[in-house]
């Protein structure tokens, strides 16, 4: 048994090293990274950082505003498209991968292959993107094996619902969004009947907050009559998704990252997990799922894992930036206890802020203790976003995306702290950063009280403990963690109190221990007792993992 950790790799910026960084800038002027970029010493390196997984994110061919005729590949219009390099979870063909990405645009599906084969050379596994709910304005596949029939090919499009259509339709009305269909272009973008948008606008003008660019796919429930499903006979969308599911897991990868699964029946997921885990067993489902309410509703249509976004980062983003006590944390995981190993924690996607952002944290230093308890914490998988372990600040204004705190998915950009760790050229503190953050994922993918240890939860009995959250893991006693993480920006030094509970529950003895910091390196000697508190000494925003011994 493994603790997974999941290092998210946005593809098209990672590997690119062009600093021109014009704002809306071509893939000429700003260049894009390529599955050739991970050489095998870059993912060498990667894997000695602790990473279990990589998710290449955005693999699959999206709408751009790159002109790919000459390959034969159909243009968008622009008006269709955000940004010049368009958004990834805009599928325009699901089964090519994005031109961008190749050295050969013409050798693009052997390039992904080879990348796929390097990837597990190394010692690691490969994440891609399935993105089930929506799809491009003009989704149109030109990759798709013979025989298969295209998306909307067969639809009736005077049927605003039908269970064997794959879109929704808005019958006699033109696409009439908000935004100017022209858009530089001679003539406009035209879309009679319009169809549906894909955050579940079910009518002809989406606005300027809506996935405009988008169209929702229909897997046979009926919104229009208040959300009614027709499963019987199986709809048509869940044939031809589940196929294009098997396309890729013929392909050697190991799992799906599903966007914004929720948005689509938990009945196809059933159908869909059960054939595909049988021809592929042990091939990973990651759902994008945000109500807690549909969590084991999805785990039981056989999701591996689903993001615990609104439960613990939520949280974790206030106890960082000192809006919320460390007591809250207790809270957030009792609330899915039950599941507790289907959860995946993280701090950083390429939707959530940087936590170096001016509208975050401000540096990305302030999270090393919810760092610790998020990757230390549980059994569960841990994920960072590429850039997170060098403090990188998201705080550029690329075209499309604004200076938001986030990093771009929809220009040509290179980023910033990728570019110099590559160069060489990180500042002391960002070393530093990073130095943590292989600490922490190796003591996660290593210690068998993380990986295997049951979990004891210390705050109850340290109630007027706000800053600093402590648990203890134990699996053995060879392997038994105290660790104190302390959110406060100044040093502290701590009582920690241990219940007699914990000794029972755990299997520990109270007496004497040898200490040793993971971290820090440093040893001590600590009595460990039911009536007296184990007192340390935590630096600021920091934290302390020590590994015990009985003396």
């Amino acid at each position: 048994m493994d603790k997974i950790i999941i290092y998210q790799i946005f593809t098209r910026l990672y590997g690119n090293r062009n600093e021109t960084r014009t704002p809306g800038g071509s893939i000429g002027e700003n260049g894009c990274g390529k599955f050739s970029d991970f050489t095998p010493a870059v993912l060498r390196r990667l894997k000695t950082t602790g990473v279990s997984h990589v998710w290449y994110t955005g693999v699959i061919r999206h709408a751009t505003t790159t002109d790919y005729t000459q390959y034969g590949i159909p243009r968008q219009h622009p008006a269709v498209v955000k940004g010049r390099a368009g958004s990834p979870y805009a599928i325009t063909d699901y089964y090519d991968v994005d031109p961008d990405l190749a050295d050969s645009v013409a050798d693009r599906m052997a390039e992904f292959e080879q990348l796929v084969s390097r990837t597990h050379e190394a010692g690691m596994k490969v994440i891609i993107d399935f993105v089930p709910n929506h799809v491009a304005r003009q989704y149109h596949s030109i990759c798709k094996p013979e025989g298969v029939r295209d998306l909307g090919e067969d639809d009736d499009p005077a049927q605003g619902f039908s269970p064997q259509n794959n879109f929704y339709y808005c019958p006699g009305q033109r696409f009439t969004p908000y935004l100017d269909l022209y858009h530089g272009e001679t003539e406009p973008y035209d879309e009679e009947p319009a169809k549906a948008t894909g955050n579940d606008c079910f009518n002809n003008a989406p606005g300027m907050n809506d996935w405009y660019e988008t169209v929702k796919l229909c897997y046979g429930v009926d919104y229009y009559a208040g959300r009614v499903g027709h499963f019987d006979p199986v709809p048509d969308t869940w044939l031809k998704m589940t196929d294009i599911l098997l396309f890729w897991a013929s392909k050697g990868i190991d799992g799906f990252r599903c966007d914004m699964a929720e948005m689509v029946p938990a009945e196809f997921w059933a159908y869909a997990t059960a054939r595909v885990k049988a021809e592929h067993p042990g091939l990973l489902f990651i759902g994008e799922v945000y109500n807690p309410g549909e969590y084991r509703h999805y785990l039981a249509s056989d999701f591996d894992y689903l993001y615990d976004k609104v439960g613990m980062y939520d949280t974790l983003f206030r106890v960082i930036r000192h809006e919320q006590s460390t007591q809250a944390i207790t809270g957030a995981w009792q609330q899915t206890d039950d599941i507790r190993r289907h959860m995946l924690y993280f701090l950083e996607n390429h939707d959530e802020l940087r936590i170096a952002s001016d509208f975050f944290a401000a540096d990305g230093r302030r999270a090393v203790p919810a760092l610790v308890v998020s990757a230390l914490m549980q059994q569960n998988p841990f994920m960072l976003y590429a850039g997170q372990e060098y403090g990188e600040r998201g705080m550029d204004s690329e075209g499309f995306s604004g200076r938001d705190g986030r990093t771009t998915i929809f220009d040509y950009w290179a980023v910033d702290t990728l570019c110099r760790a590559a160069a060489k050229k990180l500042t002391a503190d960002e070393k530093q950063l990073a130095a943590t953050y292989k600490k922490v994922l190796t003591i996660a993918r290593k210690e068998k009280a993380v990986v295997e240890g049951a979990f004891y939860d210390l705050m109850y009995v340290n109630p007027d403990c706000h800053r600093q959250y402590m648990f203890l893991r134990r699996a053995s006693k060879r392997s038994q963690l105290l660790v104190v993480a302390n959110f406060d920006d100044t040093d502290v030094t701590v009582g920690v109190n241990i219940p007699q509970h914990a000794f029972e529950f755990l299997g520990m003895n109270e007496g004497l221990y040898s200490a040793t910091d993971l971290l820090s390196g440093t040893s001590a000697e600590l009595t460990l007792s039911a009536l007296h508190p184990v007192v340390l000494t935590v630096e600021a925003r920091s934290a302390v993992v020590l590994k015990l011994s009985e003396k």
